[in-house]
């Protein structure tokens, strides 16, 4: 679904990401760690298109997408649903509203038809239809990026969801239902996900693929058993203050049972 081959991007002189090339299968979900400054973020820019790569491909569904013009993006990018950090939702309008916001700016469908679509994302979602009239604010900060997630789904047919921080700074129990939302739209809607974090932890109980990033060049991509067992010095340091807590895990929290 999404292929990365050589991929190279800098902001001016400033090297960004150094030939990287990584994989998403259909319905897979991968995780991409690193620092702070190491280029996640970059590449959830480049899947989304907002911005294109000095070097290198990418590949989405198929095609090249390197070189393509604006148009064949607008085409695309219906397919591909982005949580920001934090959920950014419109604080002034209620969360039926920021759900329903790009059909509404985006489509010609009927008011009645974009509060149908809402009811059906928060019911697919496990999120009540009860507060389709609530402010944003006046929700926890997990709700807030659940809601979040509901825009992006309600918003597209996704084939692809890219997730930035989903659950930083969130409780265990929000965590969790964040969780499951990321597994629901893989199982029922085959999503293929793209997971920027540094929730090592939480990021072991969604997928057993992750690609750890170091100055913008991939120094390790596979799964949790050889990633604990890399003795890439910048892996080893990455994971270390999480080591314990990652392996205490029970195996039924493993994203790939």
């Amino acid at each position: 679904m999404i292929r990365f081959e050589n991929v190279s991007f800098s902001y001016g002189i400033k090297p960004i990401l150094t030939n990287v090339s990584f994989k998403v299968d259909p319905g897979e979900t991968v995780v991409v760690f690193g620092i702070s400054g190491s280029g996640k973020s970059t590449i959830l820019k480049l899947v989304a298109g907002l911005i294109r790569p000095q070097a290198g491909r990418i590949f989405i569904n198929g095609q090249d997408m390197s070189q393509v013009s604006e148009d064949d993006w607008q085409h695309l990018r219906p397919q591909i649903g982005f949580v920001f950090q934090g959920g950014a939702l419109f604080d002034s309008m209620t969360v039926g509203e920021n759900v329903g916001y790009y059909l509404l700016e985006h489509t010609d469908k009927s008011m009645d038809e974009i509060e149908t679509t809402v009811r059906q994302t928060l019911r697919f979602l496990n999120l009540s239809e009860d507060l389709i009239d609530v402010l944003p604010d006046s929700l926890s900060g997990g709700m807030q990026r659940r809601v979040a997630i509901g825009r992006a789904v309600a918003a597209v047919d996704p084939l692809i969801m890219l997730y930035d921080e989903p659950t930083t700074g969130l409780d265990p129990i929000s965590t969790r239902a964040i969780t499951e939302m990321i597994f629901k739209l893989r199982d029922v809607k085959k999503v293929a996900s793209i997971i920027v974090t540094h929730e090592i932890a939480d990021a072991f109980g969604v997928t057993n693929h992750f690609v750890v990033l170091h100055d913008g060049q991939v120094i390790f991509n596979g799964g949790s058993t050889e990633m604990l067992k890399c003795p890439d010095v910048h892996v080893r340091e990455f994971l270390a203050p999480f080591l314990d807590s990652v392996r205490a895990l029970p195996a039924s929290l493993n994203g790939a049972t």
